[in-house]
C-alpha cells in the first residue's frame, strides 16, 4: 500500500502532463548550473509560490514545515490542493529531498490534507517515496 500523496503507476495523463511541464519549465528557465534547491507550490507555467533558502540560511525541520504550510495555505483556502515540487541540480541527491519530504508530509498532516513531493531536475522527475520516475535526454516543447 502506498502512502497518500505518493505517485503510483499508471500516472493519470493530466498529472503526467503537469509533471512534464514542471521539468520543461525548470530546464528552460533556470540558467544556473549550480543553485540551491527551490521549493515550488502551485502549478508549473502558472503563477506559483517558490522558496529558495539563501546560502547562510539554516533550515531545521520545524522551519521547513512552517515554510510549506505558509505556501500551501493560500491554495487550500481556495479549495485547491496544489502540486508541491522541489527543483534541484541533477547531481545532488537525497539529503535535501528527504528533508523537504518530511516537511511536506508534516505540513499536510497539520493542515488535514494529503500532500506529496515530486523532485524535478533538468532531465526528469521522481517521487522520493515510491521511486517512480520519468527521464528525458533532451526535453522540448511539444507543438
Amino acid at each position: 500500500m502506498t502512502a497518500p500523496g505518493c505517485l503510483t503507476e499508471p500516472v493519470p495523463r493530466a498529472l503526467e502532463k503537469v509533471l512534464r511541464l514542471a521539468v520543461l519549465e525548470h530546464a528552460t528557465t533556470e540558467p544556473r548550473r549550480c543553485f540551491p534547491p527551490v521549493l515550488h507550490v502551485g502549478l508549473p507555467e502558472r503563477p506559483s509560490r517558490h522558496f529558495e533558502a539563501g546560502p547562510d540560511d539554516v533550515l531545521d525541520d520545524a522551519l521547513r514545515v512552517e515554510v510549506v504550510e505558509a505556501m500551501v495555505r493560500g491554495p487550500l483556502e481556495r479549495s485547491f490542493v496544489p502540486l508541491v515540487w522541489l527543483t534541484r541540480p541533477d547531481a545532488e541527491e537525497a539529503d535535501c529531498d528527504t528533508a523537504w519530504l518530511r516537511a511536506v508530509r508534516a505540513a499536510g498532516a497539520e493542515l488535514g490534507v494529503a500532500l506529496g513531493l515530486v523532485v524535478v531536475t533538468r532531465h526528469g522527475w521522481h517521487d522520493p517515496v515510491t521511486g517512480m520516475r520519468r527521464r528525458w535526454q533532451r526535453i522540448r516543447r511539444r507543438s
